[in-house]
């Protein structure tokens, strides 16, 4: 019986496992310079953990089961609520503030698609016990590091900026409910994901009241924070949260990332924990979904049984990335498997082979040889295939005058040197 793999799950051959451990270790090398340590929890959390603030759209997305003690459990969809269930269980002995990052693995039961699939890794960034609009730009700062990392420059991404709670004040103004603000929050995350006349018949059919329709169409319309900062009718709410959101753009000034950034009333997130600032990063064609979304999530903590607590972070899923790195060409090629291959000129001279492959190995040096015993242009052939970049010779002068020939791959250049030289400093070839 021949197998398929999962629905919506990947199967990670060599050269995109090279790429996905790639992109991870750049997920950590950022995370790392910018201050925060690294944290996991488990693929498995309570059904209730994952049902009680993330939202509907996560909850329509749950792997979840019932195990043998008759608990209600799901696979993780995300690590937010995992991240405030830790911080709570250890509230009081740790540090504050908590600057944490993760790299989970999660899955969705949403339909797979280009772009989003059901299982996939993220990259999180975290910080808790800050309540500033310096915190709120380092995250955005943070997320920038990595597209610059990663080599994706202001002309090809954008990170759009808004907040939830400058958009809740000006919704009131405009008659809105809480009920009905959080209705159009549901309908503003679906704008952009589907087509203008979709959109329009959905905002028809939740929002009868032509009115509030037209209220939301307005506050939409506006195309700068300062469009609306300059609003004489602006409530006091509104106004301070805009102060607030103009603060986090000033940040990111001075922080030298200006020109990744745009405001974008219009970005309001799915799950229903923001609080506050909320973005997203495009690319700036806009052929693909959204690649990152955080914001301020401060009552999280609270609403989970802990402490009341300010948060803001993010999180990077790496298959919209991979795409985005794909079409600009930005995704490395496989890695050369090893910095030494060792050839033998002569098969009775196989030993010495493997003698020579163990002294490099156990100094920390890549080394590779062939199983099978061919000719010497063979063996510098599947050298060249393994991509190593240096060829170790052994021939009947190794035994004779303890001498073999190193050959650079890419130069083809080669010298002959004393073997226990060359064991004690590999590098000092061809300098």
């Amino acid at each position: 019986m021949k197998l398929s793999r999962v629905k919506g799950m990947r199967d990670f051959y060599p050269e995109q496992m090279f790429q996905r451990r790639w992109l991870e270790d750049l997920w950590r090398q950022v995370s790392l310079r910018n201050g925060f340590v690294e944290y996991d929890g488990p693929i498995l959390e309570h059904l209730e953990l994952l049902t009680a603030k993330s939202g509907q759209e996560i909850v329509e997305q749950l792997f979840s089961l019932t195990d043998r003690a008759g608990r209600d459990l799901a696979i993780r969809p995300e690590i937010t609520p995992t991240l405030a269930r830790m911080v709570n269980q250890r509230v009081e002995s740790l540090a504050k503030p908590i600057r944490w990052f993760s790299i989970p693995r999660l899955c969705r039961t949403e339909q797979p698609q280009r772009g989003r699939l059901r299982e996939f890794f993220q990259w999180n960034i975290d910080i808790l016990g800050v309540d500033s609009a310096v915190a709120d730009a380092e995250c955005i700062f943070v997320a920038v590091d990595l597209l610059r990392a990663v080599g994706l420059k202001a002309e090809d991404v954008v990170v759009r900026i808004s907040s939830r709670e400058l958009l809740a004040a000006m919704l009131k103004e405009a008659g809105f409910s809480a009920e009905q603000v959080d209705t159009a929050y549901r309908l503003l995350d679906k704008q952009g994901k589907i087509a203008a006349e979709a959109f329009e018949a959905q905002l028809q059919q939740v929002l009868t009241d032509e009115k509030l329709r037209e209220g939301l169409r307005r506050i939409t319309s506006y195309r700068t924070l300062e469009e609306i900062m300059s609003q004489t009718g602006l409530s006091s709410q509104s106004r301070a949260a805009g102060e607030r959101l103009a603060e986090v753009f000033s940040v990111l000034k001075t922080l030298g990332v200006a020109d990744y950034c745009s405001f974008d009333i219009g970005i309001v997130r799915g799950l229903a924990y923001y609080t506050g600032m909320v973005f997203e990063i495009f690319d700036r064609a806009g052929k693909f979904r959204a690649m990152c979304g955080g914001g301020r999530f401060d009552d999280l903590l609270k609403a989970l049984g802990g402490p009341s607590m300010p948060a803001v972070g993010f999180g990077v899923g790496d298959v919209i990335l991979t795409e985005v790195l794909a079409e600009k060409g930005l995704l490395p090629e496989t890695a050369k498997t090893s910095e030494f291959y060792i050839i033998d000129a002569d098969a009775s001279l196989f030993n010495k082979v493997l003698e020579v492959v163990a002294r490099l190995r156990a100094s920390g040096r890549g080394s590779e040889f062939s199983y099978k015993r061919t000719s010497l242009g063979k063996q510098l052939k599947a050298a060249a295939a393994a991509g190593a970049r240096r060829c170790v010779i052994v021939g009947q002068e190794t035994t004779d005058e303890g001498l073999v020939s190193i050959k650079d791959m890419a130069s083809g250049k080669q010298e002959r040197v004393l073997l226990e030289k060359f064991l004690s400093n590999p590098e000092q070839v061809f300098e």
